[in-house]
């Protein structure tokens, strides 16, 4: 059976997304390894360590070509989970994270929209 262990987003800085993901969305540093330049950097949800987000490093031009058009046209990279949607938003507004919108109901979700500072838009959805 095939399993989600590692999963990546791209990157403009990594110190910076280190300091987003980890500073306001709560996330924690699992591996810093310097790889010559960029680095292998990973952060896990903390109840969750088994699965880690790569803060990918932006070298490859159609990469970012991808990612800013994804960005100009509204459209997330990614979306995480969370219990509570509104609370979730509510907590990191007050964090300073930026929200394109609040949290809204569509089919069997609730979900909210904000700029991770390094180039994407991610999702928040709650399942009701």
């Amino acid at each position: 059976m095939l399993k989600i262990k590692l999963t990546s987003i791209p990157v403009d800085d990594q110190q910076k997304a280190l300091e987003f993901y980890t500073d306001k969305l709560g996330f924690v540093k699992k591996h810093d390894v310097d790889m010559g330049g960029p680095r292998w950097l990973t952060v896990t949800a903390p109840d969750n360590p088994d699965v880690e987000l790569l803060l990918e490093p932006m070298g490859f031009a159609p990469a970012k070509d991808y990612q800013k058009a994804l960005f100009d046209a509204g459209i997330p990279w990614t979306a995480f989970a969370v219990d509570d949607a509104q609370k979730e938003y509510e907590r990191l507004k007050k964090l300073g994270v930026e929200f394109k919108s609040e949290p809204k109901q569509m089919g069997p979700t609730v979900v909210a929209q904000f700029e991770d500072t390094c180039g994407n838009y991610i999702q928040i959805y709650q399942m009701v």
